[in-house]
């Protein structure tokens, strides 16, 4: 298994480098994380057989979320993501976070077999009867997403073959183009990480990231 920086940025570049972590340059007109993904695959002397993708916004991954989307593709998935399921104080927490930044995180609607229904920066599914569930219910209904994808090469070739969707426009979110072509995405359920983060979009996320790396510490090993 090969470990690469994909980027078109000569300072992260450099920082991957220095960390000891390998780093290929693509091209800036890539649009999408996925994209720069491929390109970094295709650029091996021979391609893989599976492409695994962490978003650059999203370095705090739960625990398990790794193997956990590896094992799914080993099974025949031609794209996975991972999920949290949110319990009630999460989900307040990212209603009261997506009041000051509507577009941070990212939820996901699912099928009972995990497979993905739909991704939104708006909050899926509506709650009906909510104040009923929270008192007969430990977990809400709502799922957040882990940006964290595993991809067969098929998978990951035709969507980047294909133009960007409307709605993947609307929303910024990748993800729905594969939805729209017809391509299934497997969700895998994992537990929250040490600390949930709802990803790094705005410099509210940065800030909040840091008062949390500073009370909790960094969660992330470092290189050996």
């Amino acid at each position: 298994m090969d470990l690469v920086v994909a980027t078109d940025d000569d300072e992260i570049a450099d920082h991957a480098r220095a960390a000891g972590c390998e780093a290929v340059m693509t091209q800036s007109a890539i649009a999408t994380g996925s994209g720069r993904a491929l390109a970094a695959a295709l650029a091996r002397s021979v391609p893989p057989r599976f492409v695994v993708n962490l978003q650059g916004d999203s370095p705090f991954q739960p625990e398990g979320a790794l193997a956990a989307v590896i094992s799914a593709l080993l099974a025949g998935a031609q794209v996975a993501t991972p999920v949290i399921a949110l319990d009630w104080d999460a989900l307040d927490a990212l209603r009261d976070h997506k009041s000051r930044s509507p577009f941070s995180g990212t939820t996901c609607a699912r099928a009972p077999d995990g497979r993905a229904l739909w991704f939104s920066k708006t909050i899926l599914p509506a709650i009906r009867d909510e104040a009923v569930r929270r008192r007969t219910e430990p977990l809400s209904p709502v799922w957040r997403h882990v940006g964290l994808y595993g991809y067969a090469m098929d998978a990951l070739t035709r969507f980047e073959q294909a133009a960007p969707t409307e709605l993947e426009k609307l929303e910024g979110l990748e993800q729905l183009r594969l939805l729209e072509l017809g391509i299934a995405i497997t969700t895998v359920a994992v537990p929250p990480p040490l600390f949930d983060s709802s990803g790094i979009d705005t410099p509210e996320d940065i800030a909040r990231v840091e008062a949390l790396i500073a009370l909790h510490g960094d969660p992330t090993p470092p290189l050996p």
